[in-house]
């Protein structure tokens, strides 16, 4: 098979380490890919905004399958469009991808269908939302309506915060991903992400991890899109894993092929579990990123087969196989982010950090005169397996150490609660 991968991060990265793998693989062009990729595969540069040019190059090279990673391009529409000229697409419709284009889509179909959920109120104008909030009280969540790069969301602790956060929303700060805004009320409990491939009919679990979102140690300072995670979630025991399907996918499955939007692609579930069960927190139309890292770690089965399965909606027949191992994966960004990061410092030692069960994922790098360098705010991503995620953890630690890139910065804390659970169950 002939594969495009679109895309340039260490969920792209990951993807096409795994599909490289596989007996079914031909060739794999991939775009704008990053150094990493371009290791294991050919990188071409695509307009992915321009449909058309995409489709041509699929033509062109005669391209079996394309992969989208991101979720721009899902929610623009270019799955429809290749489809439109019989290419076959891993990736949902335009109108599946609203259930993360559009915050308030998703919740105003948790409450046509009874799936778990914050309660929450849609607001178009400061006014409204100021009020709604200062008659709710903090802590509360505030988010922007569309995509915002994974920062849009705000844990309000206090009135004033999330007065601030409602007012960044309204003032421009996320584009027209603000011009709306969700306001929900703040749940206590346990977070996970939950995978499911999807095929518009069948929904087949595909893996859980926990995300860290906070920049800092301890989970502080401001959130970014993940700053490293492990596999699989302990929280998400047998029972809750058929609580989630029954209760949330499987009506949302329903859901949308009743609006006429059947769900094929990766279906990824962000989840608060609490007290009372799992509860939607927001749904992504794409595999996460870092979680996906650790997937491809993890995944037994050949993902090329499991893709097509899905496009073919032929998932009913599949099942899935994981190692017994943990993976975790630690993010190194560069100094500056989530703000502004700086680009350009120089990366060396990828080399020494490689071995048996240590995969180093590139995300934000380009070559600069023949050198690696830093070229965006998550620049890579050491990921480990281990017998337990204490073992995991150290083995990325000890990777990170053989990496000679001053500039770079990252959490010491990745996997804190699963291995205080380890340590706690002796």
């Amino acid at each position: 098979m002939n594969v495009l991968l679109l895309g340039s991060g260490g969920r792209e990265h990951a993807l096409a380490w795994k599909m490289s793998a596989s007996p079914l693989l031909t060739r794999l062009y991939a775009s704008p890919g990053n150094p990493g990729i371009g290791r294991i595969g050919e990188l071409v540069k695509l307009d992915v905004a321009d449909h058309s040019a995409v489709a041509s190059f699929c033509k062109e090279k005669k391209i079996d399958l394309v992969v989208v990673g991101p979720e721009g391009p899902l929610v623009a529409g270019i799955a429809d469009d290749l489809r439109a000229w019989g290419i076959r697409v891993f990736g949902p419709s335009k109108a599946a991808a609203r259930l993360e284009g559009s915050k308030g889509f998703t919740k105003d179909l948790c409450a046509r269908f009874n799936i778990p959920t914050a309660a929450y109120g849609r607001f178009s104008d400061l006014a409204s939302a100021k009020a709604y909030v200062e008659k709710t009280g903090a802590p509360i969540v505030i988010k922007a309506d569309g995509l915002a790069a994974g920062k849009g969301v705000t844990v309000a602790m206090t009135l004033p915060e999330a007065i601030a956060a409602l007012e960044a929303c309204f003032d421009g700060s996320f584009g027209a991903a603000g011009a709306e805004v969700v306001v929900e009320e703040y749940l206590t409990g346990e977070e996970v992400s939950f995978f499911c491939l999807c095929d518009g009919a069948t929904a087949l679990p595909f893996g859980t991890a926990q995300d860290h979102k906070r920049v800092g140690d301890g989970d502080t300072g401001p959130n970014t899109g993940g700053m490293g995670a492990y596999s699989p979630a302990p929280v998400m025991t047998p029972e809750m894993t058929e609580r989630t399907m029954r209760e949330i996918i499987e009506p949302t499955m329903r859901g949308m092929a009743n609006a006429g939007a059947p769900f094929a692609g990766v279906l990824f579930a962000g989840l608060m579990i609490t007290d009372q069960g799992p509860k939607l927190i927001e749904y992504n139309v794409r595999f996460g990123d870092p979680e996906c890292q650790v997937l491809m770690m993890r995944l037994k089965d050949d993902l090329l087969v499991l893709l097509n399965a899905a496009v073919d909606g032929q998932l009913a027949h599949m099942s899935i196989r994981w190692s017994d191992e943990t993976a975790l994966t630690v993010v190194m960004a560069a100094r500056g982010y989530p703000g502004t990061p700086e680009k350009g410092s120089v990366i060396r030692g990828l080399d020494k950090a490689e071995g048996e069960g240590v995969q180093v994922f590139h995300a934000g790098t380009a070559i600069n005169g023949g050198a690696l360098v830093a070229n965006g705010g998550r620049v890579l991503n050491i990921t480990a397996l281990g017998k337990t995620v204490g073992e995991a953890q150290a083995k990325a630690y000890a990777a990170i150490d053989r990496i000679d890139w001053p500039q770079g910065f990252f959490r010491h804390d990745i996997g804190w609660r699963a291995v205080e659970r380890e340590k706690i169950a002796g």
